[in-house]
């Protein structure tokens, strides 16, 4: 922008002090003209300004009429075109580069999903499942938020990679903050509305698609519905969905889900919920979806404290097996099916597997047991408020019974962010950023 002013500079300036032309008066240097109330909401500028700002009235008098009126002219059209640059850089801020670095590759990025990105939206809720207080969050700059870490959730570093700010909770989202994402997410909170139950306050994923929605009429008094569904096709939608729904539904003995379907049967039936669920976003203007797939939960530290024998249940592990499988066959039905819309699958599983074979690479030393938790495996009961917690958290795979670490949630994300189809198919978090 200071370029493009000290261009007009030059370009007026000359004009007015070409030696056959203008020796008869002399203009006011453009630096001495207030340009302050410059800005996309200004009546135009020469509406403004009287010509005294840069003739010098005494020798207007002496020129023709035709000739100040021409250079009076060519001054306004000039400092038109400057208003013009001014408002194309800032008229819509739900565009990339608001309020930021000027590195964002979206407008926005929207977050749905459970505790394993949830970032507070249970804090105020009558509920079980909560992670507001210390040490959870003990290496995020803030302490405690109600992230289910000691640190960055995967969404957080994506965000991040994409050049975003942190995204805000709903719960704790206000003004333009909505402008830049919003995180729905909710601990305990699945597909299906009776998943989590047992932790009495959550937000299902239905519920989420309705914050969501109240979200999107805020945006929209803000830009106005064409510049707002022009803007919402750029955004990434994130969505992290399905654990709970075996975890916290079908492995629970309260609940008869598993008299009433076997793997296959409950996975076809969750995917079908899940299918329409998406739909729905895409029906409100979404088009670029990230999906993330269920992980090795057979090796988490609750399932292995309950566990009889060593090692993971391969028994839990291949129960969630046909769910990815139909998530991967969903996203390519969806993508030759919806108009404009760009589905991908960030494998999970793929990238525990890749974590734990390679451990000694990444620096890792403990997978089978929480850094935080009591009991066996550190697993039998998660992180209690104020308990003390392993000091080399870098070297563990999971910070409590259910959750991995910050460095691990930022090892997953900078590989969804630009991994080969091997881990994110068919294309990478970035790819999708920049269509």
């Amino acid at each position: 922008m200071v370029r493009f002013m000290f261009m007009i500079h030059e370009v007026v300036s000359s004009y007015y002090t070409e030696p056959k032309q203008m020796n008869s008066f002399t203009a006011v240097p453009t630096t001495h003209l207030n340009l302050s109330y410059l800005s996309p909401a200004s009546p135009l500028p020469f509406l403004c300004l009287s010509s005294e700002n840069f003739l010098s009235s005494q020798k207007l008098q002496a020129l023709p009429m035709a000739m100040a009126m021409d250079k009076f002219w060519i001054y306004c059209m000039v400092v038109c075109l400057a208003l013009a640059f001014v408002s194309g850089q800032g008229g819509n801020p739900f565009l990339p580069d608001i309020g930021g670095n000027g590195s964002e590759t979206v407008p926005a990025m929207f977050v749905f999903g459970d505790s394993l990105i949830d970032n507070g939206n249970n804090n105020d809720l009558a509920s079980l499942a909560k992670a507001n207080y210390f040490p959870y969050g003990i290496d995020f700059n803030g302490g405690p938020t109600g992230r289910f870490s000691n640190g960055y959730t995967m969404v957080d570093e994506i965000a991040q990679q994409l050049g975003l700010p942190l995204i805000p909770a709903y719960s704790e989202a206000s003004g333009d903050q909505v402008l830049h994402g919003v995180n729905y997410a909710s601990a305990a909170a699945g597909i299906l509305d009776i998943t989590g139950r047992n932790f009495v306050g959550r937000i299902p994923f239905d519920q989420q698609i309705q914050n969501f929605q109240t979200t999107l009429d805020q945006i929209t008094d803000k830009l106005g519905a064409i510049d707002a569904a022009d803007s919402l096709a750029k955004c990434i939608f994130f969505v992290g969905m399905g654990s709970n729904d075996y975890l916290n539904n079908y492995l629970m003995p309260n609940y008869q889900t598993r008299d009433q379907y076997n793997g296959q049967q409950y996975a076809d039936f969750l995917v079908q919920k899940y299918t329409q669920q998406l739909r729905t976003l895409y029906n409100l203007g979404a088009r670029k979806f990230v999906l993330a797939g269920l992980g090795r939960m057979g090796c988490i530290p609750s399932i292995l404290a309950q566990s009889t024998g060593d090692g993971c249940s391969e028994e839990v592990n291949q129960l969630v097996v046909p769910f990815n499988a139909n998530v991967k066959t969903m996203m390519n039905s969806l993508n030759a099916e919806l108009p404009g819309a760009r589905f991908i699958y960030v494998d999970i599983a793929h990238l525990y597997e890749d974590i734990v074979a390679n451990a000694g690479t990444y620096g890792f030393s403990v997978m089978d047991r929480g850094c935080c938790g009591i009991g066996r495996n550190r697993g039998q009961i998660t992180c209690l408020p104020f308990q003390t917690p392993c000091d080399n958290r870098d070297e563990y795979v999971f910070w409590d019974a259910f959750h991995p670490t910050e460095k691990v949630n930022v090892i997953m994300a900078r590989k969804a962010f630009n991994g080969d189809p091997s881990i994110v198919y068919p294309i990478n978090i970035q790819q999708l950023a920049n269509l």
